[in-house]
């Protein structure tokens, strides 16, 4: 499982209401279930991750995250979870914001688009980077909102959002050098050394 897929559920308490937006193949929403005994939804709208899905017997509505979700009453979730899906929406601020109306926190991760080799590869290369977390050509790309840990934290400010914990990790980690030092020097510097942000949030 995925890293950040391992650190959302940290935030999530046993036996509570989850929606997870973008849920793929639902890895994520299975092993909540399975490991947390949550209840819940997952909205995707690619039909083969959706069948992959529903084979493991989760509730899967099909459904595109730039319609938002409207059809969810206020509250219906005590969390609602969105990984690496936020970059790829039309209007994230309020995607965002309608996250925090059908539940009481929500869980965000994307790829970080200030990460060094990201820098590295527009300023030598003077193309638009691929990599891991995001491995697409600029023109099949799904991602049109990439940003930063310091551009989600402002997103957040200007929309009356709490930020209640951010974890900054690496998706390949340098092998040369030690795990300790590593997470030192990522969360010094999130915004340079991460390139995925996970934050958990709510509204104030």
């Amino acid at each position: 499982m995925r890293i950040d897929h391992q650190l959302v559920e940290q935030w999530i308490e046993p036996n509570s209401r989850v929606l997870d937006l973008g849920c793929g193949d639902g890895t994520l929403l299975e092993h909540l279930q399975k490991h947390l005994g949550v209840t819940g939804y997952g909205l995707e709208i690619d039909e083969y991750k959706i069948n992959q899905a529903i084979a493991k017997g989760l509730n899967i509505i099909e459904q595109n995250l730039n319609d938002g979700s409207a059809r969810f009453a206020d509250n219906s979730f005590d969390t609602v979870v969105m990984a690496r899906a936020l970059q790829a929406v039309k209007a994230p601020d309020q995607l965002l914001i309608d996250m925090l109306r059908v539940a009481k926190e929500g869980i965000v991760t994307f790829p970080n688009f200030a990460y060094w080799q990201n820098r590295m590869y527009l300023g030598i290369k003077g193309m638009m980077p691929i990599s891991d977390t995001l491995p697409h050509e600029w023109y099949n790309t799904p991602n049109i909102h990439l940003c930063t840990f310091k551009d989600f934290e402002q997103l957040c400010d200007k929309n009356n959002i709490r930020i209640l914990d951010t974890v900054a990790i690496s998706d390949k980690p340098n092998p040369k050098l030690p795990p300790v030092l590593l997470n030192h020097m990522v969360k010094r510097i999130p915004n340079l050394l991460a390139d995925v942000a996970v934050y958990h949030i709510a509204k104030y």
